[in-house]
């Protein structure tokens, strides 16, 4: 019998603070500019305040519905995934094979989505539960979970959107916004994302990496040969399960089915990792490149308020409206406005929440930015086609003098800012 665990009581946000800090930059004096076409100062501070009350009210309620929900979703997802197992290995009856493929990959889209991330995120470490630890939790994927956190919970999540800080702007390899260097690659934007989106976990594990920091001096040699060693042994680890081990449980089925049975098995396998490295790349690509969302320069958000850093999730955000059930498909990222702004909150209530944002943002007279999974992805797609071209302006040309140059004396401004900062005893 079981042990039935102990209810959860009622959540007290005290001591629960994960939410990101604001940019400092090196002169304390200075005020970011952020949000200022849209409110003053004053203005800005209540945003902050009002938004902070909400996330506040919002933790102190969380308890055992939520404990339940997220219990409820894995008991799901790892039926999916026995189901979808089961099925993979009935070549044999088509049916049953097809439905196999899609429950795995179902299995593998709620593992990563609404479980992997968002544990991650440390949604439920106040569970204290093992199940849904974040720091202990690696999920269903071939990027290490530290190396994702990182990048994604830290970088990201306090840099959001901002050129020099975020990382996720085209992921090193697009070109989505016209501040970004144009680069003779960038003519392939659109065949580059759809190779991205068919291997994105990949695409994910080698955007941990952090190459371009390293090879640029920002990090050092055993950093990146211990990440190196991470990532190899977790897609050793992932190549090795969906490829190696399952297939060769088809060697069972030879004698009655042929020789063919376990490479049906791998290719089922590959089939469910390609539906969710699709998935994965629509709601992520739609939840943050659409025409209207907005990126920042590093000067403008050093020494933002807790408003401007509100305000900047906001703007550099979009929304996916759609049913229940696409949301949970998403790991409520379709919510990637309410993620943004709280994201150590069980993405669960993210649709509650929503109602008073928009209304938040109404008040303000703040663009509020939703859509169909349709309409964002083909503005994304413009974006993709329309950031392709060869900009006229050289200092929009990575490899033109004038942009050398410019990045140069941006790069020695930086160099001699830090050298008049004091030394800290």
């Amino acid at each position: 019998m079981s042990r039935k665990r102990p209810p959860i009581e009622t959540f007290d946000a005290s001591g629960h603070d994960a939410a990101p800090e604001p940019l400092v930059g090196a002169d304390r004096s200075k005020r970011s500019t952020i949000g200022l076409e849209y409110m003053s100062y004053e203005e800005l501070e209540s945003f902050g305040e009002e938004l902070d009350a909400l996330r506040q009210r919002t933790l102190d309620s969380l308890g055992q519905a939520d404990a339940d929900y997220i219990r409820r979703v894995i008991k799901v997802q790892r039926a999916c995934e026995v189901a979808g197992r089961v099925g993979v290995l009935m070549p044999f009856f088509w049916p049953a094979f097809v439905a196999g493929i899609v429950l795995l990959g179902v299995s593998k889209i709620l593992e990563n989505m609404e479980i992997g991330h968002n544990v991650m995120h440390g949604q439920y470490d106040w569970m204290n539960d093992p199940l849904v630890d974040g720091k202990r939790y690696e999920w269903d994927n071939v990027a290490p979970a530290q190396d994702w956190k990182h990048g994604h919970n830290f970088i990201h999540h306090t840099y959001t959107n901002i050129h020099g800080k975020d990382r996720d702007i085209g992921y090193g390899l697009l070109r989505i916004d016209t501040d970004q260097p144009w680069y003779p690659s960038h003519r392939f934007n659109l065949p580059a994302a759809f190779f991205l989106m068919l291997f994105f976990e990949w695409g994910v594990m080698y955007h941990g990496l952090e190459l371009d920091e390293y090879l640029g001096g920002k990090m050092s040699k055993k950093e990146f040969r211990d990440r190196k060693s991470r990532a190899a042994r977790k897609a050793r680890r992932q190549v090795l399960k969906d490829y190696v081990a399952y297939p060769l449980l088809g060697l069972a089925l030879v004698p009655f089915v042929g020789w063919w049975a376990p490479l049906a098995v791998l290719g089922a396998n590959f089939a469910a990792n390609l539906i969710r490295n699709i998935w994965t790349f629509l709601i992520i690509f739609c939840g943050h490149f659409p025409a209207e969302v907005q990126s920042f320069a590093e000067e403008d958000a050093e020494n933002e308020t807790r408003g401007q850093w509100y305000l900047r999730q906001l703007l550099g955000s979009a929304n996916i409206s759609g049913r229940p059930w696409f949301h949970v498909m998403s790991g409520n990222l379709s919510h990637q406005i309410e993620h943004h702004l709280f994201p150590d909150i069980p993405a669960r209530r993210y649709p509650e929440i929503a109602t008073e944002i928009r209304e938040i943002c109404r008040r303000h007279g703040l663009q509020y930015n939703s859509g169909r999974l349709s309409r964002q992805l083909a503005s994304v797609a413009r974006q993709l086609a329309a950031y392709s071209a060869k900009p006229d302006d050289p200092y929009l040309q990575g490899k033109s003098p004038e942009s050398k140059a410019l990045r140069r004396a941006r790069r020695e401004a930086a160099q001699a800012e830090a050298a008049r900062q004091p030394v800290d005893a």
